[in-house]
């Protein structure tokens, strides 16, 4: 009898070790590791000089005055340098009749420099790739951007493989929702992730102010990335994610068409960007905000913030209501050390910096990563980053808040923590210690000052 009860607590001991050691494996592997990642820095023949770029204005023969002036105003007031970069077609001179082929050219050299760079850093083969990931929103060949890649590197044939289009600025943070929900439900899984963006299809030659806005923010730029769940491979990874969240306020109409591609009134297609924009952003913001704060946030700046709640409806004089509009705001740097925020231009930048309550420190990434390589879309994001890490400002339990926007109309965020000190100079190498520039200085302004008299 003594020796059956034995048997039995034995085997029941086992039984609860292995149900133990199942879920601590699967908790194990549920994490998502960011090994590395690899800006895009396009060759110097490529760059957009004040010269070429009013060489550019001036071959389009449809702008007016008028025309001339709006540019002159919102290329003065971008924060881009010289320095940005654009696609082949528009520095020779055929901005409206791209070819397919320059349209490949330009995506390939991105992923074929980013991806080659990548590989070897991590020192990881092509081969032993699980999943696959491209977000290009504005071009979507056939066979898939995915497939060029595949064939490229020779991977495996049960490689999974997701094509991200028409996700906007904000698909960095989508492919690492979808990898990370993967990884979920898959042990030590590889997966790479490309995000750039086309610009020679998507160049605007028309007059509708609406689309001529992106003419003058958006830049080429890109970065390949790889993630894993593999927790043998922890001690090389830069970062692990914490948190990741979506808001998307499609279902409103003003925001769905906010930001939208569209023809103009004489048939030229461009990227329609209206004057509801700010109201959507400020919507998506805080409805994602909203949800972030409690995943972020320690314990004692919610209670604070649900005090100051309180206090503001129990209140209801003019001094109390005053004090409540400045008091309630979110401390969101009582969780966050540093805020990779998108570029998506220096008012952008400004705004979200107020609302977070961020200092000139703080928001310096992104404001000197909008004046060296310009809106890159999808990318900005990781640029930012790489200008903190050549600034050696991330350290071992640093948390990194990726924040950015799209249309559709989406605000994504997601949480890093750093999981080693950081002070790789990536794209930054050659050109970091120029910054931070204290003026921003535009020289389009002596070039183009004349059109302010005319």
């Amino acid at each position: 009898m003594e020796l059956l009860w034995t048997i039995s607590a034995t085997l029941l001991l086992c039984s609860l070790l292995s149900i133990l050691w199942k879920e601590f494996d699967r908790r194990r592997n549920r994490n998502c590791y960011l090994l590395d990642y690899v800006c895009y820095k396009p060759s110097d023949d490529r760059k957009l000089s004040t010269e070429l770029c009013s060489d550019v204005i001036a071959r389009n023969k449809r702008l007016s005055v008028s025309d001339y002036k709006f540019l002159l105003k919102v290329v003065v007031n971008s924060g881009i340098s010289e320095e940005t970069y654009g696609p082949r077609s528009i520095i020779e001179g055929r901005e409206e009749c791209p070819t397919h082929d320059d349209c490949v050219d330009e995506v390939d050299d991105c992923m074929h420099r980013t991806l080659d760079e990548l590989f070897l850093r991590t020192g990881i083969s092509p081969i032993d790739v699980d999943v696959l990931v491209v977000n290009v929103s504005m071009f979507a060949p056939s066979p898939s951007l995915t497939s060029r890649i595949i064939n490229r590197y020779r991977m495996r044939e049960d490689v999974n493989t997701f094509s991200l289009a028409g996700m906007g600025c904000s698909a960095s943070p989508i492919a690492i929702d979808l990898v990370n929900n993967i990884f979920k439900t898959r042990k030590r899984t590889l997966a790479v992730v490309v995000t750039s963006e086309s610009i020679a299809p998507n160049w605007y030659c028309g007059t509708d102010k609406s689309m001529m806005l992106g003419n003058c923010l958006f830049r080429s730029g890109g970065c390949s990335f790889m993630l894993t769940n593999d927790p043998s491979l922890k001690h090389r990874a830069k970062m692990s994610l914490k948190c990741l969240v979506r808001a998307h306020l499609g279902a409103d109409d003003d925001a769905y068409s906010c930001a939208i591609q569209r023809e103009d009134a004489e048939g030229r297609v461009g990227f329609h960007l209206s004057k509801s924009l700010p109201k959507a952003a400020v919507l998506a913001f805080a409805e994602n905000l909203q949800r972030l704060a409690p995943k972020v946030l320690p314990v004692g700046e919610l209670a604070l913030y649900v005090l100051r709640g309180l206090r503001h409806r129990l209140w209801r004089s003019k001094e109390a209501r005053t004090d409540a509009a400045t008091a309630a705001r979110v401390n969101f740097k009582s969780g966050v050390d540093h805020f990779c925020l998108h570029t998506g231009g220096a008012a952008v930048i400004d705004a979200v910096g107020r609302a977070l309550g961020l200092t000139k420190y703080d928001v310096e990434p992104a404001r000197m990563t909008l004046h060296r390589w310009g809106n890159t879309s999808v990318s900005s994001l990781w640029y930012v980053l790489g200008y903190m890490e050549a600034k050696k400002r991330l350290r071992r339990k640093d948390r990194v808040l990726m924040l950015s926007f799209g249309a559709g109309f989406k605000c994504n965020s997601c949480l890093w923590e750093v999981l080693r000190d950081l002070n790789d100079g990536g794209a930054w190498e050659d050109c970091i210690r120029a910054y931070p520039q204290q003026t921003l200085v535009n020289p389009f302004m002596e070039k183009f000052g004349w059109v302010k008299e005319a």
